[in-house]
């Protein structure tokens, strides 16, 4: 399990994900992977995680005052068709990145069904190689759903 300082505790209650190194994310999560699944990233919000593989996104919601139940839900990368990022500035700002994905199955139909969600991060979090990452995945995805 990984290690909390007081600052990451006042981060998590801010809503702000600290990153976890592949190490911790493989001990806490390996067993949930599908075949073929490999995480590349993580991050922590207090007791929850938020873990990028090379099928999806994985957002963990440990519940209860123990933890032992816990939610799992994706975004398949390959639905995600949009990312925004926005750094943060002076003062108290966090960083931010907002993507954009179809909800359904069928992507090459005429009724998209779209949704965003929005990670936040903590100034001195580097987003960059995330955001590099996720508009790679957009750009592929783009030309696959209109190729």
């Amino acid at each position: 399990m990984a290690k909390f300082s007081f600052g990451s505790v006042v981060q998590g209650a801010l809503g702000n994900y600290s990153e976890l190194t592949s190490h911790q994310l493989q001990q806490e999560y390996e067993d949930y992977l599908f075949e073929g699944e490999s995480i590349s990233m993580g991050y922590q919000l207090i007791r929850d995680a938020l873990v990028f593989t090379n099928y999806r996104i994985i957002f963990v919601d440990k519940q209860g005052a123990t933890g032992r139940k816990t939610s799992f839900k994706s975004i398949h990368l390959e639905s995600i068709i949009d990312v925004e990022m926005e750094t943060a500035g002076f003062g108290v700002d966090d960083s931010e990145i907002e993507i954009t994905y179809m909800v359904n199955a069928f992507q090459k139909s005429n009724h998209e069904s779209l949704r965003t969600h929005k990670f936040e991060f903590p100034k001195k979090t580097d987003i960059l190689p995330l955001y590099r990452y996720l508009g790679n995945v957009t750009m592929s995805n783009r030309e696959r759903i209109n190729g």
